[in-house]
């Protein structure tokens, strides 16, 4: 089984209205709920490829009940911990001349609650797979992602979506896959990339440093991919218009997984990440099975 892990999950409240207007009342044109958060992203593409996945992460208050129900109505299973401060956040996305964005806070999530997924992440067995990605709220400690991994069984994967200091603390534990995007490994190693070489010799180092998998992210440079065995695998980008990244690079992670999953082969399980990420680029939200098979008939 696949568990996926989101911190802050949100109701992301996407909006359309014509020529927005400070100080005046606006009326929408358009309207629509979207379950956020990147694990909850990374499920929903499982989803789509018919890859059963559970939900882990912290919900409160009825706008924590309106996601766990919604994901629910769309297939995929959730074990949430009920928090007992705050709110599970609504995030408003409006679209407009301007794209403007105000993101809720979110839950307080305490030592308690905390425990509760720990004991959760230690029922895993042998053979199952946990998504940590995205950053931790400020309520809890920066050594949330390690603690996690320390109660995980021997036998169980795990896979690391995150940023540089959050990804950095966690490769002592043998991640089975990361995924940093081009910038992002530039920041780490503060060099600015000339060459498809320095990008791979970064990726070599990050597995040096304890990482199985390297999958580097490249926008419209493709994707590479450093295997476990050392074996260097690159892909194209899919063929369409960039509407929209948010989401994609969970995306990417979620059909890479999918794909090994399938097949337990790098090539494919590239090329499949990389028509999920493409795929939902080119939507204005997440991409369905149809748009993903679209973009992989584009390779």
């Amino acid at each position: 089984m696949i568990y996926t892990v989101t911190f802050n999950p949100a109701l992301d409240y996407v909006i359309q209205v014509d020529h927005f207007k400070t100080g005046q009342i606006n009326r929408n044109k358009s309207e629509k709920i979207v379950y956020g958060g990147k694990g909850i992203n990374v499920s929903c593409i499982l989803n789509e490829l018919d890859i059963k996945s559970t939900a882990l992460g912290f919900i409160a208050d009825f706008t924590g009940k309106a996601l766990e129900n919604g994901l629910e109505q769309l297939g995929i299973a959730t074990d949430f911990i009920e928090v007992k401060q705050g709110m599970t956040r609504i995030n408003v996305k409006m679209k407009s001349d301007e794209e403007t964005e105000i993101n809720g806070m979110g839950p307080i999530i305490c030592q308690e609650d905390f425990d509760c997924l720990l004991n959760k992440v230690k029922q895993l067995k042998q053979g199952d797979l946990l998504i940590l990605s995205g950053n931790i709220p400020s309520c809890l400690k920066a050594d949330a992602y390690q603690r996690v991994i320390e109660n995980l069984n021997e036998g169980v994967n795990f896979v690391i979506d995150s940023e540089k200091d959050l990804l950095m603390k966690t490769l002592s534990y043998h991640p089975f896959l990361i995924k940093p995007n081009n910038l992002e490994l530039q920041e780490i190693f503060s060099i600015q990339f000339e060459n498809e070489n320095q990008i791979i010799e970064c990726a070599k180092k990050l597995q040096e440093m304890g990482a199985k998998n390297v999958l580097v992210s490249m926008a419209k440079d493709g994707a590479i991919l450093v295997d476990e065995k050392g074996t260097i695998h690159k892909q194209g980008i899919c063929k369409g218009k960039v509407v929209n990244s948010v989401g994609a690079g969970d995306s990417m992670v979620a059909g890479f997984i999918a794909g090994f999953i399938q097949t337990k082969d790098y090539d494919y399980a590239l090329k499949l990440g990389t028509a999920c990420g493409g795929a939902t680029a080119f939507q204005s939200g997440l991409a369905t099975k149809e748009q993903i098979q679209e973009a992989i008939d584009s390779l």
